[in-house]
């Protein structure tokens, strides 16, 4: 039987894009990803898999001028009273909640600053957790310009606790980090949003891959707190992270 998603745990990332048979394509090469068909109800949108698990999901984009990105969906106990919570904290909740098929209840809502981020209510789907295997979703980690504003909108819309640090706080599902709120002011033109970070054997390597691939490296390789990173682009212009994981353990957000 598996176990429910604590509320607060990261538990799934979507990618929208205007080219799906690419970013398929780019991603399968890259991350070791399959595919299999998801809930009819989200249009042209499949699963990723790794191993038959699914992984992630990615979707096609059917609004004009809408920029390719990843979305962080958060495991909640209850989509509609955490879409009600999100507008009284001031954010704005602009798809659902709505039912996709049996897989569960979503939302896709943006917080105080414009952050984008998503609600799942698991159901027969209940989403994945962080992990440390080659092509996983490792972390989540926001970057705002107000992470004071931030870390009080979270704490509140999804009950959890934020402990600030020096560098980057932590959102927590039982007393440990699943998420990051780092400070960022500049953000060079971009709106604050949920970074991505997959898990990889070898950063660089990964990055010189992606280049291959037709992708761009938008940060080298570098040392971070979480282990040595890149940022990445995919060739439709999806930002993501890849992070080398092997030796760090990832928080658990199971009850």
């Amino acid at each position: 039987m598996e176990l429910r998603l604590a509320q607060g745990t990261p538990c799934w990332v979507s990618l929208l894009t205007d080219d799906l048979a690419g970013a398929r394509a780019f991603y399968g090469e890259l991350l070791g990803w399959t595919y299999s068909p998801g809930p009819g109800q989200l249009g042209d949108y499949v699963r990723a898999e790794l191993d038959g698990a699914p992984v992630a999901g990615l979707g096609l984009s059917t609004a004009t001028g809408f920029p390719v990105q990843w979305t962080t969906y958060f495991a909640v106990d209850d989509a509609d009273r955490t879409a009600q919570l999100i507008r009284e904290c001031g954010g704005t909740v602009a798809v659902g909640p709505l039912q996709a098929e049996r897989a569960g209840r979503m939302a896709i809502a943006s917080d105080v600053s414009g952050a984008v981020f998503g609600l799942w209510q698991g159901e027969e789907h209940l989403g994945r957790e962080a992990g440390t295997g080659p092509g996983e979703p490792a972390w989540a980690e926001l970057l705002t310009p107000d992470t004071e504003g931030a870390a009080v909108f979270y704490a509140t819309v999804l009950d959890r606790s934020v402990r600030p640090g020096a560098d980057e706080s932590s959102l927590l599902v039982r007393g440990r980090p699943v998420a990051g709120i780092r400070h960022r002011a500049d953000l060079r033109g971009h709106p604050p949003r949920w970074r991505t970070h997959f898990a990889v054997r070898d950063a660089a390597l990964t990055a010189r891959h992606a280049l291959e691939l037709g992708g761009r490296i938008l940060v080298e390789p570098h040392g971070t707190a979480h282990g040595r990173a890149a940022r990445l682009a995919d060739p439709q212009g999806g930002h993501f992270s890849v992070l080398e994981t092997a030796a760090r353990p990832l928080a658990s957000g199971a009850l």
